[in-house]
């Protein structure tokens, strides 16, 4: 049974955005001695009902971008009741935090007893693979199972996305027809998967990969019943500002229609990112200045381990009134444990003026930034504390308010 926002102790989306303005700068004021995380129930929220209302299909939440039980629970009250497990771990997590979700395991690389332990303990009935060994081992862990929805993995480009998933899964159009051959005998209910790439900035991409799905179908000449987008949806960072995602929707919506497939065939997509990016943040301290370096108490082992490894850029905002005078500078990062690899390049703005002492955000760490958290070296997070106010870029937000703007623009007759 879906809980209602209320239960879970969360405003209406209209209350909530203007509840504790300055989250960022009130915990300033307390100069805590360790970074402060920010969650932003209401940003989750409204991401999930953003995709319940207009993706035009079933939207199942990626749990590996943040496997928070406190998100969990915010995303099925706000209508998100499917979940893209990639370990054992997650679907463990899911179903003991929300009995009655559904869990999809949509790694394609499993080992048995995970595969069995999910699908007699857990009621899983949904898994992926792209290989015929995965198919057999999938046949055995559920000894020949014949309420099976077996989602085949295709190979997709990744050349609109900022982080490529295109080498490690996926089988080739070559060797696509005997599998899905081989799992259309086995499955109760085929389907095909795929994935873009995460932070996909142009829906080509994925009218691009429904192409290869329709090649696939028509060269393997089966009965397709599913047909999974995989995640990519993208939310806004600094430098990357992407379109609207209705368009990326309606790309979907119409490479959907156009394949052939069973009348009845379901469409699923698997957001991560856009469902959690805006969710929280970090309240970091800076411990030591050297030229253009800040040395902060947080870091590549903490909640910025994309900004060190892969170069990501998150916006930052100095919770303090810079000096009248003082213009923005680009600043590197170094975090607090004492590896060299613990470096953030950036380039991030602040204040020129900007020194030991000083407090900042850092924002749209709700993706990946608490799900690669350490406690290497000793250092760790400190407290999180819930908030109100917007998170620092949304690509909802904006959407959100023109709705609410149409709404209080309403000519009575």
């Amino acid at each position: 049974m879906h809980q209602h926002p209320r239960a879970l102790g969360l405003a209406p989306l209209s209350t909530a955005r203007s509840a504790i303005p300055g989250a960022g700068i009130d915990i300033a004021k307390r100069r805590p001695v360790d970074p402060v995380t920010i969650v932003r129930p209401h940003a989750a929220a409204r991401a999930a009902r953003f995709f319940v209302e207009k993706f035009p299909g079933r939207s199942m939440y990626a749990v590996k971008a943040n496997p928070s039980p406190d998100l969990l629970g915010i995303l099925w009250a706000n209508g998100i009741t499917h979940y893209d497990t990639a370990s054992i771990a997650e679907v463990r997590l899911v179903k003991a935090t929300l009995p009655d979700a559904t869990c999809c395991f949509m790694h394609p690389v499993k080992s048995e007893e995970a595969i069995a332990e999910a699908y007699f303990q857990h009621d899983v009935r949904t898994f992926s693979l792209d290989s015929l060994e995965e198919l057999d081992k999938i046949v055995r862990a559920t000894e020949g199972a014949t309420d099976l929805t077996l989602c085949v993995r295709l190979r997709v480009s990744s050349e609109y996305a900022k982080l490529s998933l295109g080498s490690k899964f996926g089988v080739s159009h070559t060797e696509a027809k005997e599998l899905l051959v081989a799992t259309r005998q086995v499955a109760d209910a085929l389907g095909i998967c795929f994935h873009v790439g995460s932070q996909t900035m142009s829906p080509d991409a994925y009218a691009n990969a429904m192409e290869r799905v329709r090649a696939a179908i028509v060269d393997a000449a089966v009965t397709v019943d599913v047909i999974d987008v995989g995640g990519g949806f993208p939310s806004a960072y600094p430098g990357m500002t992407p379109p609207p995602l209705e368009r990326f929707f309606e790309t979907i919506h119409r490479a959907f229609e156009s394949l052939p497939i069973s009348y009845s065939a379901e469409l699923w997509a698997e957001p991560g990112r856009s469902l959690c990016a805006e969710y929280s943040s970090v309240v970091v301290r800076v411990e030591r200045r050297r030229g253009n370096e800040l040395y902060i108490n947080d870091g590549a082992y903490g909640t910025l381990f994309d900004a060190a490894h892969i170069g990501w850029k998150y916006p930052v905002q100095l919770l303090r009134e810079p000096d009248s005078d003082a213009r923005d500078m680009d600043f590197s990062f170094w975090g607090p444990t004492c590896d060299d690899l613990d470096f953030m390049q950036g380039p991030f703005p602040l204040p020129a003026d900007t020194s030991t002492g000083d407090y900042f955000e850092i924002g749209m760490l709700g993706a990946y930034g608490a799900a690669m958290r350490t406690a290497f070296n000793g250092f760790g997070s400190g407290e999180t504390v819930v908030a109100g106010d917007e998170p620092m870029l949304s690509v909802y937000r904006e959407q959100d308010d023109m709705q609410e703007r149409r709404s209080t623009n309403v000519v009575k007759l």
